[in-house]
């Protein structure tokens, strides 16, 4: 019996006549409750908005902030994932499974790689309460090895309470060919001239509020936003690059004095904090060369004009939500899901994935591309001398637990509710803070029973006291960190951190003290003038370690999973035309190893053209494709190094059966040969290997996806005759580098 049956209070007779209707009373949001709406941004530092002291154009963030509030002691997890669970839940991300990142889970519960569901997400919490909720762009809550379209299904976001969700799983996308998804479904890529995954995320939210409101306008919404700005790749229309031409010139040494001059000038800093030394390996700008100077100071141009292009997106949103009337009861949280990223390491890169993990760039390659930087045609980075401004005036980057990684700004915005327009708050708090803040804001209570399943405690501390309160003391007494080996506490103004060095023995870390209230930036470490003071946090760090699950401590990476990775690997996959595109954990592992591609086809009388099999993008991945009747396979190194095959004649009419069969000669490399019904056509060296899943873009079958991996065809170039399948076939003649792979795979993450 149903709900609805088991609640049915009327009367049934043998007819209409003889009976009394029972409608069940249709359940309600509270009265007033606001739309919520959460903005997350992408390795943004605390310094890189125009209202925390940048130079960086943001007038609709800092519009937000006018009409609302900024925080200046708020602290995330200073990674990805975790910082996304603690959000969603309200929950300390070890506890519920999210200790790093999905793809590095563990088999322990902290680092289980999905959220547990005895953690409820804030759109579960609010569809009870007859919230439509949505979810747009980045999502990372779940391992890569459920995206596929045989799921599972139970972490993605659909299944965690959002009635709708439009975007990209894992890490990052590629701006211009994003791999994108649509509810429980892969999606080919948008055909639009002048494409942008920023606009595109602003289109779909805007249209998932306008179907809402135009069906419901009496039920509140929750759209949950997650833009891909401004992890790299960096990617911008190039006129908002144009716009910030010269105006970094003065190198990273001056712009970090000038934010913190005008941090103190607003407010977001206490007069007098100092500024951090440059962190270890940023070198002083005018020990630069002029060529160094001048790719620098362009690599900044275009982060500054991706972060200025995302606020111009966010700002149609807000214009839209103004237009119907729902702008002054929406609750509005902006924030950043870590610090700024150090991943360009020391000069920056214009293919990072391969730079930073596989094959170092040169500066004259780099200078090569300096016009091409933020276009369709690079995939870069900045050098961390600027991830250190963004995180100005404070020290390290994101993955670490020092200020630079885990001190974010937050604004909130809530016109009908918050009166204090403008206002600054200094109280410290947590992105596990912001679920209670929202709950108590619409008056409502976390269940402690979702979908049969007891639930854990909310762990946050509600920040809604600061609202009318700018001097409150903080309610928040502690909070702990974790991240890869590094640990820190926070405790009632005191923080105790240890930066941890890979490969260590944990015991043998130093741990260092900082008195917040009188030291913003942690500058001062106090660790030997207050032993007694240290140890009393450090002790409390294990407490707190205990109490939410942290344990056992790891400071691997990719090492942790790659094993396993290269263990699931089918040796055998099939692929049919016209299928759903393949996540490229997904892929057939050709890592380091002999394989081949056959394909069974038919060429009608006239010829045929397009691709037969499809896997990454120019920045590497290869293709096997017909074109002007010859077989031909393309492999990608990089966006300048190929290696492309063409069979020395032509496909004949009717059906064969077309090959391409890759053998190994040495590390990451070998030989390619084309051969149609046994026959051989062609034969070409391969002189430089990819590892597979450093290949994004996916892979396709009948046509392409993205941008192309030659530029002798372009997407989607479908198939015009007919395949009946492509079989991909790996050889057991050399173990893969398991490590070496899922290093350029992940360590961007």
């Amino acid at each position: 019996m149903s709900n609805d049956e088991a609640s049915f209070s009327g009367v049934i007779g043998r007819s209409y006549h003889e009976s009394t209707p029972s409608w069940p009373e249709p359940a309600r949001a509270p009265a007033g409750a606001p739309n919520v709406v959460f903005v997350v941004l992408d390795d943004v530092g605390f310094a890189d908005l125009g209202c925390y002291g940048s130079e960086i154009e943001t007038p609709n963030m800092d519009r937000l902030a006018a009409n609302g509030l900024r925080y200046t002691g708020f602290h995330t997890t200073a990674m990805c994932s975790p910082t996304r669970a603690a959000l969603l839940t309200g929950r300390q991300a070890h506890s519920v499974g999210m200790g790093i990142i999905a793809e590095w889970s563990t088999g322990f519960p902290a680092y289980a790689g999905r959220v547990t569901k005895r953690a409820a997400t804030l759109a579960e919490m609010l569809r009870q309460h007859q919230y439509n909720t949505f979810a747009a762009g980045k999502w990372h809550l779940m391992s890569m090895e459920d995206v596929t379209a045989a799921g599972p299904f139970d972490h993605w976001p659909l299944q965690r309470g959002f009635d709708r969700w439009y975007g990209f799983h894992g890490a990052l996308a590629d701006s211009w060919h994003p791999e994108l998804f649509v509810d429980n479904h892969a999606i080919d890529p948008p055909d639009q001239p002048e494409y942008h995954l920023s606009q595109d995320l602003v289109d779909r939210s805007i249209e998932f509020i306008r179907d809402q409101r135009s069906a419901a306008p009496e039920k509140p919404f929750f759209l949950y936003l997650g833009f891909g700005a401004c992890h790299w790749p960096h990617q911008v229309p190039r006129q908002y690059i144009d716009k910030y031409r010269g105006r970094f010139d003065q190198g990273w040494d001056a712009i970090r004095e000038q934010r913190l001059a005008r941090q103190m000038e607003m407010g977001i800093v206490p007069p007098g904090t100092e500024l951090a030394p440059r962190n270890a390996g940023v070198k002083a700008w005018d020990a630069l060369s002029s060529d160094e100077q001048r790719l620098f100071a362009r690599m900044q141009e275009v982060y500054a004009a991706f972060l200025d292009h995302t606020d111009a997106e966010l700002g149609r949103l807000v214009a839209y939500l103004e237009q119907l009337g729902t702008l002054d009861n929406t609750l509005i949280v902006l924030l950043s899901d870590n610090g700024a990223s150090p991943e360009g390491g020391e000069f920056g890169a214009v293919n990072a994935r391969k730079h930073n993990q596989y094959e170092p760039e040169t500066l004259p390659e780099v200078l090569a591309a300096y016009d091409a930087l933020g276009g369709e045609m690079t995939y870069s980075h900045y050098p961390m001398g600027w991830a250190q401004v963004s995180n100005t005036p404070l020290k390290w980057y994101k993955k670490d637990v020092h200020a630079g990684g885990v001190r974010d700004p937050l604004i909130v915005s809530w016109p009908a509710r918050i009166r204090d327009h403008g206002g600054l708050r200094t109280q410290y708090h947590h992105v596990s803070d912001i679920v209670p803040t929202v709950l108590e804001a619409i008056g409502i209570e976390p269940p402690t029973v979702y979908a049969g399943v007891d639930q854990m405690p909310i762990h946050g501390t509600s920040m809604a006291y600061t609202f009318d309160a700018p001097d409150a003391p903080p309610r928040k007494q502690s909070q702990y960190f974790e991240l890869l080996g590094d640990r820190g506490i926070w405790h009632r103004g005191w923080k105790a951190v240890a930066k941890h060095e890979r490969g260590a023995e944990f015991d043998r870390d130093r741990w260092e003290l900082y008195h917040l209230d009188d030291d913003f930036s942690e500058c001062r470490d106090l660790a030997d003038q207050q032993p007694e003071k240290l140890r009393e946090m450090i002790e409390r760090w294990w407490a707190e370690a205990g109490q939410y699950g942290v344990l056992p401590l790891d400071d691997r990476e990719y090492e942790r999973v790659a094993a396993s990775v290269v263990a699931r690997a089918r040796k055998v996959s099939t692929y049919y035309p016209g299928m759903a595109r393949v996540d490229r954990f997904s892929a057939p592992n050709i890592t380091d190893r002999s394989y081949t591609i056959t394909a069974e086809i038919e060429i009608p009388e006239g010829g045929a053209e397009g691709v037969l099999l499809a896997s990454g993008s120019r920045f590497g991945g290869y293709a096997l494709y017909v074109r002007q009747g010859r077989l031909v396979h393309d492999y990608a190194y990089s966006e300048r190094e190929r290696a492309t095959l063409t069979a020395d004649t032509p496909l004949p009419t009717g059906p064969s059966t077309v090959r391409y069969a890759f053998k190994k000669t040495g590390p990451r490399r070998g030989t390619g040969t084309l051969s149609i019904d046994g026959r051989s056509v062609g034969s070409a060296e391969v002189p430089k290997t990819w590892p597979t899943f450093a290949l994004t873009g996916g892979l396709w079958c009948g046509r392409a996806g993205g941008s192309p991996i030659g530029e002798a065809y372009e997407p989607p170039f479908p198939f015009s005759g007919i395949i009946h399948r492509v079989v991909v076939e790996l050889e057991d003649d050399g173990k893969p580098d398991a490590v070496g792979e899922y290093q350029a795979a992940l360590a961007e993450e």
